[in-house]
């Protein structure tokens, strides 16, 4: 079922727990996304099925649209379906008006004034599609497609005072933020800056969203989500997933030719992948069992 409005996202704020954010690229990490939302469900955690800007340029936009809405509709699973990283309002409007249940307006290249000017008119667009909208404030490095081995600057992380200010202007519902996270993985694991984090959770009143979350510690992200992270971004991760599961079954797919054999190994390893991210963005609960 489609997840819609802001309820799931300030509930898990309000836990200390976190939405997680998987990127979809095609037919199969949709339905690997599906299926661990589907077998995670008793846990009581929505998903989010990514299908952005990026995966637009392999897939299609109206193809990739499509292909997440009706997987999300016609799951028995609390599905939400997120715009992730856009920067063109054209985009944005189109894929509200498809139904997607939020989206993320990226103006974190911009000057800051722009980036307001930028955020506001996409808040705006999605306040008449009852959707609600994430922003960035700070520069990520890396790429969103492709593991770069990239380094976190602290001279592009965000700055607490300017977050605060941004999100009173622009009447975001979530931030997404830069503290030392990279998109994609790394040769040596990201280190969060979560005194900082801190200082920004304690200056914005909106839940924080972690992007870049692959390959990190899980006592970091245990950290972010301790310090008002509600939304983590995982893709790099469900990536290297899909891939392995069609290293593994490709030498028994080729005698005939069996490409469904082969599709099917990367939708598990996705549902696997992502399945074993879920059961990390609930640490409180955890301890309170421990």
């Amino acid at each position: 079922m489609l997840l819609h409005g802001t309820d799931a996202l300030k509930e898990a704020a309000a836990a200390g727990h976190a939405l997680p954010g998987f990127v979809a690229y095609n037919l199969e990490t949709v339905q690997g996304i599906t299926a661990a939302a589907e077998a995670a469900e008793a846990a009581g955690l929505p998903v989010l099925i990514q299908a952005g800007s990026s995966p637009f340029k392999h897939a299609g936009r109206e193809t990739l649209m499509r292909l997440a809405l009706d997987a999300a509709a016609r799951s028995a699973a609390p599905l939400g379906v997120h715009l992730d990283h856009s920067r063109d309002l054209d985009e944005i409007t189109a894929c509200l008006d498809a139904g997607y249940t939020s989206v993320m307006v990226d103006g974190s290249h911009l000057p800051f004034a722009e980036n307001i000017a930028l955020t506001k008119e996409a808040v705006r667009r999605a306040r008449d599609h009852g959707a609600w909208v994430e922003a960035e404030l700070g520069a990520l490095p890396g790429d969103e497609d492709v593991s770069t081995d990239a380094v976190a600057s602290s001279g592009a992380m965000t700055d607490p005072v300017q977050a605060g200010e941004f999100v009173a202007a622009t009447g975001v519902d979530a931030l997404a933020v830069a503290v030392g996270n990279v998109h994609g993985f790394t040769k040596d694991s990201a280190r969060l800056d979560l005194d900082r984090l801190a200082a920004i959770h304690e200056a914005v009143p909106v839940p924080l969203v972690l992007h870049g979350a692959s390959g990190l510690p899980v006592e970091e992200l245990h950290g972010a989500l301790a310090r008002g992270v509600a939304k983590v971004n995982v893709n790099a991760e469900l990536r290297r997933a899909y891939l392995e599961g069609v290293r593994v079954t490709l030498p028994s797919a080729l005698p005939g030719s069996d490409v469904v054999s082969l599709w099917a190994a990367g939708r598990d390893a996705v549902r696997d992948a992502a399945l074993d991210v879920i059961g990390h963005l609930t640490p409180r609960v955890e301890e309170a069992n421990a």
